[in-house]
This record gives C-alpha cells, structure tokens and sequence, in this order.
C-alpha cells in the first residue's frame, strides 16, 4: 500500500470522525433545544397559572372592597336616619310626665288649690327632667342676666333702663339660649339695659 493510500485512508477516517462527533454534537444540542423548550413552556404554563390565580385573588378583593364600601354606606346611611334615635327615647319620660300632669288638671272632683299644686309640682320636675336629659347631650344654658351683652350669643329685643343693672348689660331674659357642645344652638333673646332712667323734670 503506498503512502499516498495510507494518508488518504488516514483522511477518510479523520473526517468520518469529525462527521460522528459533528452529528452527535448535533444530537445533543437538538436534546438541550427540547427539554429547554420543554422548560420554557412548562415555565409558561406555570406563569400562565400564577397569573390566573392572582387575577382571581384580585377580582374577589375588589368584589370584597366593594361589597365594604357598599356595607358602609348602609350604615352611614341608617346612622344618619336614626341619629336622634337616643336622645327621643330620653325625652319619651317627659312626655309622659305632661302627659300625667294635664290628666291630673283635667280630673275634676279634685280640690282646685290641691290640684293646682300638684299640676305645678309635676311641671316642675318634668322641667328638671328635660333639663337633664339636655344636660346629658351636652346642651348647656347660656348664662345671659347681669351679663355684658354678647352678640355672638344674644339677640337684643329692646332695651329698658335700670337703677342697679349697668348699661350694655343683660337686664332680663326673653328666651334663654343654648349651646350644644361648643356651637351655639339658639342665641338667647334679652332685654338690654340702657342704665340708670334720667330724672325726670
């Protein structure tokens, strides 16, 4: 065999080889292609999961923020509508009190004199009453006679002249006023003094 046949031979050999291991190189990236395609769609498929699950979680937070917001507008709204609820029920015992004092003035084999001192009595406490349950709410007299006079508080009717209340000061009540808290609810109603008559000639 020559040299020439021998190199040649030597040549085939290397370059079946080089086509096996070309192949096989080509076997095992085609393999490494298919299980990372297969890894990138089961990575799809669980992103894909994940996404459909907090889609879902988000859809039943923003059903149950709006069934909150809705809860709480009810409630606002019924808390409006029965706001006076509590104070009505205290003052449910007054009415009863006038209730009983106008059937005691209206009962006639009563001594007048008895009757009318009872028909007092119970107004009174009825008065005292009233003014606790006020009292109770925070709806405070305002303290107006022998006063100076306060216009953010009171309301002048007229004004009358005084030997002993100075001028500029509250002389009598017409209509107490009130504050409930710290707003004024209703400005008393006073008669103002003008202070001391002039002599007259």
């Amino acid at each position: 065999m020559s040299e020439k046949m021998k190199e040649n031979g030597n040549d085939l050999q290397e370059e079946l080889e080089i086509r096996d291991e070309v192949e096989s190189a080509a076997e095992v990236m085609e393999a490494a292609e298919e299980v990372e395609l297969r890894d990138v769609e089961q990575d799809l498929a669980a992103a894909l999961e994940e996404i459909a699950s907090l889609k879902d979680r988000m859809l039943r937070l923003a059903a149950d923020s709006e069934n909150f917001k809705k809860r709480m507008e009810r409630e606002r709204i019924a808390g409006l509508k029965f706001a006076g609820e509590q104070i009505f029920r205290e003052m449910l015992p007054v009415v009863d009190n006038l209730e009983r004092a106008i059937g005691l003035g209206a009962a006639e084999a009563a001594d007048p004199e008895k009757t009318l001192a009872a028909l007092l009595e119970g107004v009174q406490l009825t008065l005292k009453s009233l003014v606790s349950t006020l009292d109770k709410f925070e709806v405070k007299p305002i303290d107006s006679v022998g006063q100076p006079f306060d216009p953010n508080k009171q309301e002048a009717l007229t004004m009358e002249p005084s030997e002993t209340v100075p001028t500029g000061h509250v002389l009598n009540e017409f209509e107490k006023g009130y504050y409930y808290k710290d707003r004024l609810l209703r400005p008393a109603r006073v008669i103002v003094s003008s202070g001391k008559p002039e002599p007259q000639q």
